[in-house]
């Protein structure tokens, strides 16, 4: 068992209120619960000896290992291949269906024996509550039961169990071809009983359930272009990350793993960003999934709702998936990090920071409706005139920025950008649907933020929208223009912008986000290329008509997916996957990218040899 697997060598399974990580060794390194948010009980990625792990493995030195995802599934088979024969273990979590929070989530692992004979290693090893929460153990027949008084952990397995100390379980169990064996670990309250034991029966008919679950919704989608295999795993990991009862999206489900290894970028993303959800309304939109759409664009309205009227700031940047906003950061100082990534932060302070760009996401997200043909509620409606009228306020103002730096406020050019797609939404809306509004102020706001931007954000030597006004830095965040419809995709001052951020932060078809040597932002250490921004890069391209430039930064930003297709938020110097993993915004944007590159060169394909002509009209005018 390697000490600290790659980033990248790992699998997602999850029951859309949780989620696990299993390495590519068979081994669950990370696994908190009973909510993505909670604290961990395996977490081993963080600190192999105290963070806890539950291997299961073919053990020898002629083992070759390969790992996939059942088609269109959120199954994950870990292949075990030796001389003397092949093993096969499957890893999922029955997914929920009831939409009610539950203490009770499950880890189901069955192993098979395809040819020959081999000999699966079990070692079970909790940690509940990140290690700082002691258990006791009992062990009865098939079952170890592990209790703390947070929690209750219950390991059931054919394979006969062991005590590995007075805390943990390991065994060994030789199969021969076409014998199969289950494990599964169940999480309950500190008073729960232990799970009825399954039969071999009822294991694989639960095994198949699932399977059709994830197939028959993967067939909803309406995705009929050239990248199905890369678009459907990504709906699949986006879906996964979403927390089924809200109907929040989280931003990963791991805290910690570092942008850069042994630095001190080490964060906790498994909240609800109002900018990262309100951007998976398009991806999830883009591919018929309207459901989900729907229900994130409901939660942010409850959020909107929940502080109408109240005279503060209208929306907090992130939250806990139930809408809590309460976050406070703290290290985990007992644990070493991984690779020695220290601090392991786990909350976020970054929550109480001023991004005024979520309010133009928010209502970017909500002009969409949520994928429903329907009028704004009485109550919604009074939140989002209230939040505009908040922001016509106080847009004129420095903020932290999209990218949550620590180095103090400034007047970021995006949170300008994003403020005036808030006003230019929410006069659409207004108009649309006949509602009462400040209509001047928002259009006087909206023009002034335009004048501004175009002004003050652009600098005459780069001849480019820069980072923030009076300084000649650039931001890929920026890629996002042509989308809001500030700039045409095709306008000179965007291709323009486009052509320096090319020039400035582009390498080998893969972005930076900015130069934090050039924009100092109050941490030490760099950072690997940002995954959303080369997929953002890639729609940019596209809409501009760069179209040959387009498909191959994004084809070749595909062969940096891992062996299951899922991505980091960051690639290093060397390939690596970086930070945590898998990131949302990162699949979100390959779907924005895949499904913009696609109808552009469906429209080329009618019409050869027109070139950027044969845009769409949507992509040249940059239309939400």
């Amino acid at each position: 068992m390697k000490r600290y697997p790659l980033i990248a060598e790992h699998g997602l399974v999850g029951d859309l209120q949780t989620a696990a990580l299993v390495s590519d060794e068979g081994v669950v390194d990370w696994f908190a619960a009973p909510r993505f948010d909670s604290p961990g009980v395996f977490s081993a990625l963080l600190d192999h000896d105290r963070g806890g792990y539950f291997r299961l493995s073919v053990d020898g030195p002629d083992v070759t290992v390969r790992q996939l995802y059942y088609p269109d599934t959120a199954m994950l088979v870990t292949r075990f291949m030796s001389p003397d024969g092949v093993g096969e273990l499957m890893d999922w979590m029955p997914p929920d269906r009831t939409g009610r929070p539950t203490d009770r989530h499950a880890l189901m692992r069955v192993m098979r024996c395809t040819r020959g004979r081999v000999a699966f290693t079990l070692e079970c090893r909790p940690r509940f509550g990140f290690g700082r929460t002691p258990h006791e153990l009992r062990l009865d027949g098939r079952t170890a039961a592990f209790r703390s008084a947070a929690m209750a952990g219950f390991l059931q397995s054919n394979v006969p169990l062991e005590r590995d100390g007075p805390h943990d379980v390991r065994g060994r169990l030789e199969l021969s071809e076409g014998e199969v064996a289950g494990a599964s670990f169940t999480v309950d309250g500190p008073e729960a009983d232990p799970p009825p034991l399954p039969d071999v029966a009822e294991v694989e008919a639960r095994l198949w359930d699932a399977v059709d679950f994830w197939q028959r919704w993967v067939r909803t989608a309406r995705y009929r272009g050239r990248w199905p295999d890369m678009v459907h795993r990504s709906a699949i990991t986006l879906k996964l990350l979403t927390y089924l009862p809200s109907g929040a999206p989280i931003a990963a489900p791991t805290l910690g793993l570092p942008e850069q290894v042994g630095g001190e970028r080490n964060w906790d993303y498994r909240y609800t960003w109002v900018r990262d959800g309100s951007l998976a309304v398009r991806a999830l939109l883009d591919l018929g999934f309207e459901e989900e759409a729907a229900a994130f664009t409901d939660w942010l309205t409850a959020r909107l709702t929940e502080r109408s009227g109240g005279g503060g700031r209208p929306l907090q940047i992130m939250y806990r998936v139930d809408g809590d906003p309460w976050l406070p950061e703290e290290a985990l100082t007992e644990f070493e990090g991984y690779r020695g990534s220290a601090p392991v932060r786990v909350g976020n302070a970054a929550a109480d920071q001023l991004q005024l760009d979520i309010f133009g996401e928010a209502m970017y997200a909500l002009a969409q409706g949520g994928g429903r043909d329907r009028q704004p509620t009485y109550e919604g409606w009074r939140a989002v005139s209230g939040m505009l009228d908040w922001l016509a306020a106080s847009w004129d103002s420095p903020d932290e920025g999209i990218w949550e730096t620590r180095g103090g406020r400034k007047d970021f050019t995006f949170s300008r950008v994003m403020s005036w797609v808030a006003f230019d939404r929410g006069l659409r809306l207004a108009g649309e649907f006949g509602r009462p509004a400040a209509l001047d102020t928002w259009r006087a706001a909206r023009d002034e933020i335009f004048a501004q931007v175009m002004r003050r954000g652009w600098d005459g030597g780069r001849r480019a929208l820069t980072q923030y006004f009076g300084g000649d830095v650039l931001d890929a965040s920026l890629l996002l223009i042509p989308r809001t419809g500030l700039l045409g995709p095709t306008d000179p001052a965007w291709l323009s912008t486009l052509d320096a951020i090319e020039r400035g932060l582009v390498r080998d078809n893969l972005v930076h986000r900015y130069d934090p040597g050039a924009a100092p932002d109050g941490l030490r250490g760099a950072e690997g290329t940002f995954s959303l921004c080369t997929f953002l890069y890639v729609d940019a391209l596209a809409r501009a008509g760069r179209v040959r430039q387009a498909r191959f930064a994004f084809e070749k930003m595909l062969t940096y997916a891992n062996h299951v297709g899922l991505f980091a938020e960051e690639i290093g110097p060397t390939g690596e996957q970086l930070g945590n993993f898998p990131q949302a915004f990162t699949h979100l944007s390959l779907i924005m990218a895949a499904t913009t590159l696609d109808e552009v060169l469906d429209a080329l394909a009618a019409r050869p040899g027109q070139g950027a002509r044969s845009v769409p009209p949507w992509a040249r005018e940059g239309s939400a």
